[in-house]
């Protein structure tokens, strides 16, 4: 079935860190069950600085310790209700998320596709030479990431799905990335995780210079689409 209604939420100003991922499954669950509306919702806001970890992490011997490093660096350790490994961001990044009524459930991987191409086109328009796919060394690797020049993490995303509704969470860096970078570094070498640092690509190295309201309506017109 077509989707022929869309709510749009940005500007929203974050809570905190838990509150705003909890919003999220809020709304899965409101376009679930109907109280919402609209076919689907597409949100953004600023987070607060937050590591999102998933709840495999959360089980892992290390989690503790890594936690705890995140809050010496200013960040709060969150558990996100997606999968995916651990993802630090901030202020100075876009979290988006995309809640799409489905009657009859399409798989994880088919929406993960069409929201993927989506971006990669949004990400080519403001210049930034994206593409599908993952980076060796990543950050919270997936063969769904958007990247640059087949170099760089620019945009990673995770899903859940409830019966009635599906939900796809992502974020995309615009400015400097080194303080999340040094953040990450620390929670998964806590937790024993691999990855190489120079894959944390942003927009301000991969795209000529834009506002941040310019990149918003770039990605609420990508998830629009799909």
């Amino acid at each position: 079935m077509a989707v022929t209604s869309t709510l749009v939420i940005r500007a929203e100003q974050a809570m905190d860190a838990a509150a705003d991922l909890d919003r999220s499954v809020d709304l899965l669950r409101a376009v679930a069950d109907g109280a919402i509306g609209e076919d689907r919702v597409v949100r953004l806001y600023a987070p607060l600085p937050t590591v999102a970890l998933s709840r495999r992490e959360s089980r892992m011997p290390g989690f503790d310790v890594a936690a705890q490093a995140a809050i010496e660096r200013g960040f709060t350790p969150v558990v996100r209700p997606t999968g995916g490994r651990a993802v630090a961001y901030d202020s100075s990044c876009i979290v988006f998320d995309i809640v799409q009524r489905e009657r009859e459930m399409t798989d994880q991987r088919t929406f993960f596709i069409r929201v993927g191409e989506s971006l990669v086109s949004a990400m080519r328009r403001l210049g930034a030479d994206a593409r599908l796919g993952d980076v060796p060394g990543e950050y919270c690797p997936g063969e769904f990431s958007v990247n640059a020049r087949g170099a760089v993490k620019l945009i990673g995303t995770s899903q859940r799905a409830v019966r009635g509704a599906r939900l796809l969470s992502g974020m995309v860096p615009l400015n400097e990335v080194a303080h999340l970078a040094d953040v990450l570094a620390v929670v998964n070498a806590a937790l024993g995780l691999d990855w190489d640092a120079a894959t944390f690509g942003t927009l301000r190295d991969e795209a000529p210079p834009v506002d941040r309201s310019v990149v918003e309506d770039a990605i609420v017109g990508a998830l629009i689409e799909v």
